[in-house]
């Protein structure tokens, strides 16, 4: 070919990485509607920057991270307003920054921006970023955030941990989520890094992961999933598992990982087989079930294995990951002492349902118009005077603190993966286990709340060491929009000396209670 012609193939390529390219620390993230078809069926999405999943946003521990979220929304069917939660962070000082609408800030207004600028000093791993604003990231608007850490502890594990070795797992719907039923009986699809299919087209295209033989690959899945989850697993291989939710683990090796909406997993996988192609399977746990046809699956190709699909077969998992055989790889005190009860302050979760909404301890959360920050800015600083009544937990400052959430027939949907923001708390119990472990349990920020029918009763720990509202509630969004969720005012009293809000942050509020109801 021509030198020409080589160039504009150079620059063509060049452009396609250029699409998919990380962001950060610092970026503009633009939100517009757009039309999409992951598994060939055209509709419109809330994406970023052009694309859904959004791009990787990246960057070192110790990074100032400054995001400025540019709303260019037009569709009110996905909302015209929007506001992003950075999963993962422990927002210290920015509580303002952390996201979710009605908690922490009300909504950015369309055709506004607001800069998200916050401060990481002190976590790395695999986090991710959403709408954090009715069921509008059902819609399009997620995706990867990693922090990488030059000094990683597990550095010698790998040899390859870029942009590509991010893995997405998505909830595809072909119906917008304000169009179809408020509890949807499963997605058209599941998207591996923005790709997939649908039963009704399997020759819509699949991602494709390569690899070269002899090379160990620090894989970072991540659940941006709106509601179920996925059992992961790559045929042939074996998965080692380091990190949990940005919380680094004691090395676990698995075959297949059952993910729940808004977990991650690193794991390294040793590309030791025989030169091939090897399905990459990530199977929900309800819905469109299954590999037929390509569905729920991804490629992952060695380098001079043809550009075919795989023949590879599924074995039974032997090894599947059972979260009490992940650890901490640094040795972590759990708060409180190591009994039952053994805390500051323990609370239960009594999960209920009345057909049409969750209730937690009698109440079905219902976003206040003033966000739960600005009215323990203005002063509210009891449970009896903040609003949602009956839906906000105050929690005193620097005390060790127990949630139970007793698996339950009355809150249907389970597994219900439980996250609270601004921390990573320790699973003392976890699903499928009556022990509880106050010696050398993970760490994570999303836990699994199990099944009624294991009779399970998941408690997880924490400290109260960072002031501010933070949200707690069931990630799968269409039960977060049922009112499955209450709101921890930890150390009200200190709140606004540690959170100083900038005069943007302010005026969210008069510019959005300004809208008419459909430009919101």
């Amino acid at each position: 070919m021509s030198r020409f012609q080589s160039l504009l193939t150079f620059i063509t390529i060049s452009l396609v990485a250029v699409a998919h390219a990380a962001v950060g620390p610092v970026a503009d993230l633009t939100i517009t509607d757009a039309a999409v078809s992951p598994d060939g069926f055209s509709r419109q999405a809330v994406v970023v920057n052009g694309v859904t999943p959004g791009p990787l946003v990246a960057g070192n521990i110790g990074d100032r991270f400054q995001l400025n979220v540019i709303d260019n929304l037009t569709n009110h069917t996905m909302l015209k307003s929007t506001s992003i939660h950075w999963h993962g962070f422990f927002q210290h000082g920015t509580n303002w920054a952390d996201g979710p609408a009605f908690i922490n800030q009300c909504p950015i207004s369309p055709g506004h921006s607001f800069l998200y600028d916050f401060q990481v000093p002190d976590q790395a791993g695999t986090f991710w970023y959403h709408s954090h604003l009715s069921t509008q990231y059902c819609d399009g608007l997620r995706g990867p955030f990693v922090v990488y850490d030059p000094n990683d502890p597990h550095a010698s594990r790998y040899d390859v941990d870029n942009d590509d070795t991010v893995i997405t797992l998505a909830d595809w719907y072909h119906t917008a989520a304000k169009l179809g039923p408020r509890f949807p009986l499963g997605a058209d699809a599941t998207l591996i890094n923005g790709k997939g299919r649908a039963p009704s087209d399997t020759t819509a295209e699949l991602s494709v992961i390569k690899v070269t033989k002899g090379k160990r690959y620090r894989f970072r899945l991540v659940s941006l999933s709106c509601d179920p989850n996925h059992t992961f697993s790559i045929d042939g291989h074996n998965l080692t598992i380091i990190e949990v939710d940005s919380v680094n683990s004691q090395p676990l090796e698995v075959d297949s990982i059952q993910i729940f909406a808004a977990q991650r997993y690193s794991f390294v996988l040793n590309a030791n087989q025989a030169v091939d192609n090897y399905w990459i399977r990530a199977n929900p746990n309800f819905g469109n079930v299954g590999f037929n046809g390509g569905i729920n699956s991804a490629i992952l190709r060695y380098d001079g294995a043809p550009a075919v699909e795989p023949t590879t077969n599924q074995t039974t998992s032997v090894k599947p990951l059972n979260e009490v055989d992940l650890h901490p790889l640094v040795s972590t005190p759990v708060p409180g002492s190591p009994s039952s009860g053994g805390v500051d302050k323990a609370i239960n979760m009594a999960f209920n349902f009345n057909g049409s909404n969750f209730f937690i301890n009698g109440a079905s959360f219902v976003p206040p118009t003033v966000p739960v920050l600005l009215q323990i800015l203005s002063g509210a600083q009891t449970a009896q005077d903040l609003l949602p009544s009956g839906s906000v937990y105050v929690l005193p400052s620097n005390a060790s603190i127990e949630i139970s959430f007793p698996a339950t027939a009355a809150a249907p949907g389970a597994p219900h993966p439980f996250h609270l923001h601004g921390h990573t708390f320790a699973v003392v119990r976890s699903a499928g286990s009556t022990v509880y472990n106050y010696d050398n349990p993970i760490f994570r920020d999303v836990v699994s709340t199990g099944t009624p029918a294991a009779g399970d009763n998941v408690t997880i720990r924490f400290d109260t060491n960072n002031p501010g509202p933070w949200f707690l509630h069931c990630h799968i969004d269409f039960h977060l929009e049922g009112g499955f969720a209450v709101v921890m005012a930890e150390d009200t009293p200190d709140v606004k000396a540690v959170n100083p809000v900038p005069q943007a942050w302010s005026d969210l509020c008069p510019t959005y209670d300004a809208l008419d109801p459909n430009d919101q």
